[in-house]
């Protein structure tokens, strides 16, 4: 079974983007994908900020990065660009932590004009991280993400789009895990 960590660079536990990286969650758990979800503002700060990787949690979750065939990054849009809570985590990692790996990137953000934070601040980080294959991302517009008791709802024109591409994601990370598995 194919493994695929979830980061979410969301600092607030009640964020959009929070939930919808639950969601997202769900759905490739449903896929047939072993899923877990790290919620970087949970991680100690301090560690973060001194990039102490040696620091247990923080070390679990660099581990749990090396053992994931893909990777779903997700943040909401700050000063044009990922959260510093997220950049905080990818700057401590090892300098190809990401090799082989399948790499979903996502944004949530009040702008259309945030739209190219995706290729312009993010996907640039996570190909210098050494992804195999960073693909299509998506951006979506915080007034089109509605929270509700039991998660989020999204409005119809973001969510076709938005699943659609984490279908992508979901058969490019299956792909790849046969890849590996054929040349082992």
């Amino acid at each position: 079974m194919t493994s695929i960590l979830v980061i979410s660079g969301s600092p607030s536990a009640t964020s959009r983007t929070a939930a919808l990286v639950e969601r997202l969650a769900d759905r490739l758990a449903g896929q047939e994908h072993r899923v877990r979800t790290v919620a970087v503002r949970e991680l100690p700060a301090e560690s973060l900020l001194a990039a102490d990787a040696a620091e247990p949690r923080i070390a679990e979750v660099v581990a749990e990065i090396a053992r994931a065939d893909g990777l779903v990054v997700a943040s909401p849009v700050y000063k044009a660009a990922y959260t510093g809570v997220l950049k905080s985590l990818l700057d401590l990692l090892p300098q190809f932590a990401f090799t082989g790996k399948v790499v979903l990137p996502l944004l949530t953000g009040g702008s259309p004009a945030h739209v190219l934070a995706l290729d312009y601040a993010l996907r640039p980080v996570l190909n210098s991280l050494g992804a195999h294959h960073v693909t299509q991302g998506y951006f979506v517009l915080d007034k089109l993400i509605q929270r509700t008791d039991t998660g989020i709802t999204l409005a119809p024109e973001a969510e076709s789009t938005l699943l659609s591409i984490v279908d992508t994601f979901s058969a490019a990370v299956h792909r790849r895990h046969g890849e590996l598995l054929a040349a082992s």
